[in-house]
């Protein structure tokens, strides 16, 4: 049965289900109402988990890090300027092989001070060591965090998994959510049991000072797995999950119409709904377009380039940018594009990258539908020169 939820509340009780033994986070704008939500449920006795309150992001996630390393599964959230506090904190999740499980509200981050949403924040960190999955909407949100669980606690895998939400248009927003069964959860997440953890019994080093002779394994060690294990336990818990749950999972990326696509819109989030009536809209006219919306962001799979060689033209729309370069996202598609056609001699097709939706500003369909029609490599989508006087 659906019910009409916002979607922090819904995430929420979605991880509830999953069963996390220990909780902490610090409120933060969008991200609140998640932490807020997980509170109330072990106040009033329907999850049995530990609460801890602390004065930062930075000890939310020392104290999940060290939970996880007891051996029990551990969530927390945040959004901008927390996940940046505790970035220090989620770069020694990664490298000690923790399977934290979070959720990212994706809010602009500071200076100027900004509460709306934009990826620049998860994106500042994407070289942390992370498996960073993007959610279009409320219920994919819910869904993903059930699989992040299965995902991160592989014994092959062990890496913190963040599930990205775009804050507002998700964290606040309403829609028809299905929240799964306990007994059906269940049988799809069983109870974590971890191949290490500390125990005085077996004592284990984690974290320890490795000189010039180990370091660069430990971060090749971290990149195998995730271009190897984590892709593919990412597909094979997707199959799983859409079979069980008789809910479509896309795992690593949804193909919206690119079957015989010329052009190809590239992006990730909730933008890709908006994108997908343009597309719609477009076909009505005879255009040949689709869309390639990413969902499974780090890893960053090279299977994309094997869909957007087909086309002529690819048009990346990002919600960030790395200042003084281009999108991630655009630098990322690039790469994969480049790598394939540098093996196998295929044309490249032309790539365009389309900056927009910066700190919560509005992108429509008719910019959408501009944007289609231009040629510009690089453009920021809805700048107001006249604003620029004061910054320049």
């Amino acid at each position: 049965m659906k019910e009409f939820l916002e979607g922090a509340v819904a995430i929420a009780r979605t991880v509830a289900t999953c069963k996390p033994a220990v909780i902490s986070a610090y409120p933060i704008t969008p991200q609140t109402h998640i932490v807020e939500e997980l509170a109330s449920l072990i106040a009033n006795g329907k999850l049995k988990a530990e609460f801890i309150n602390v004065e930062s992001e930075h000890s939310a996630a020392s104290c999940v890090l060290g939970a996880s390393a007891t051996g029990v599964r551990v969530y927390s959230s945040t959004s901008s300027q927390g996940l940046l506090l505790m970035t220090e904190v989620l770069i020694n999740a990664a490298g000690m092989r923790l399977p934290v499980v979070m959720c990212c509200v994706n809010r602009a981050v500071s200076a100027p001070i900004n509460i709306w949403n934009d990826q620049q924040d998860i994106v500042t960190v994407r070289d942390a060591g992370l498996i960073l999955l993007f959610a279009e909407t409320i219920q994919e949100a819910c869904d993903l965090h059930i699989q992040a669980f299965k995902i991160a606690e592989d014994p092959n895998i062990m890496l913190p998994c963040l599930v990205n939400i775009d804050g507002f248009i998700l964290s606040h927003g309403y829609e028809p959510v299905e929240i799964p069964s306990q007994d059906l959860v269940d049988k799809f997440l069983p109870p974590y049991n971890p191949p290490y953890k500390l125990d005085v019994n077996k004592p284990l080093t984690f974290g320890p000072l490795v000189g010039p002779e180990w370091y660069l394994e430990t971060r090749y060690a971290i990149h195998e797995t995730l271009n190897n294990d984590v892709k593919k336990k990412i597909v094979e818990v997707a199959e799983e999950f859409t079979k069980l749950f008789g809910r479509k999972s896309y795992g690593l990326f949804e193909e919206y119409k690119t079957e015989d696509a010329e052009t190809i819109f590239v992006t990730m989030g909730s933008l890709a709904g908006v994108i997908k009536e343009v597309v719609d809209e477009l076909r009505e006219r005879g255009e040949k377009v689709g869309l390639l919306r990413i969902i499974t962001y780090r890893p960053f799979t090279e299977e994309v380039a094997k869909v957007l060689l087909k086309a002529k033209r690819i048009l990346v729309l990002e919600k960030c940018i790395s200042l003084g370069a281009k999108g991630p996202l655009c630098e990322d598609v690039i790469s994969v594009l480049y790598t394939q056609v540098s093996s196998n001699g295929s044309k490249l097709p032309t790539v365009q990258n389309f900056i927009c939706g910066l700190g919560g500003r509005d992108v429509s369909k008719e910019e959408l539908l501009e944007a289609y029609r231009d040629t510009t490599i690089l453009k920021f989508i809805g700048l107001k020169k006249e604003n620029l006087g004061s910054f320049i």
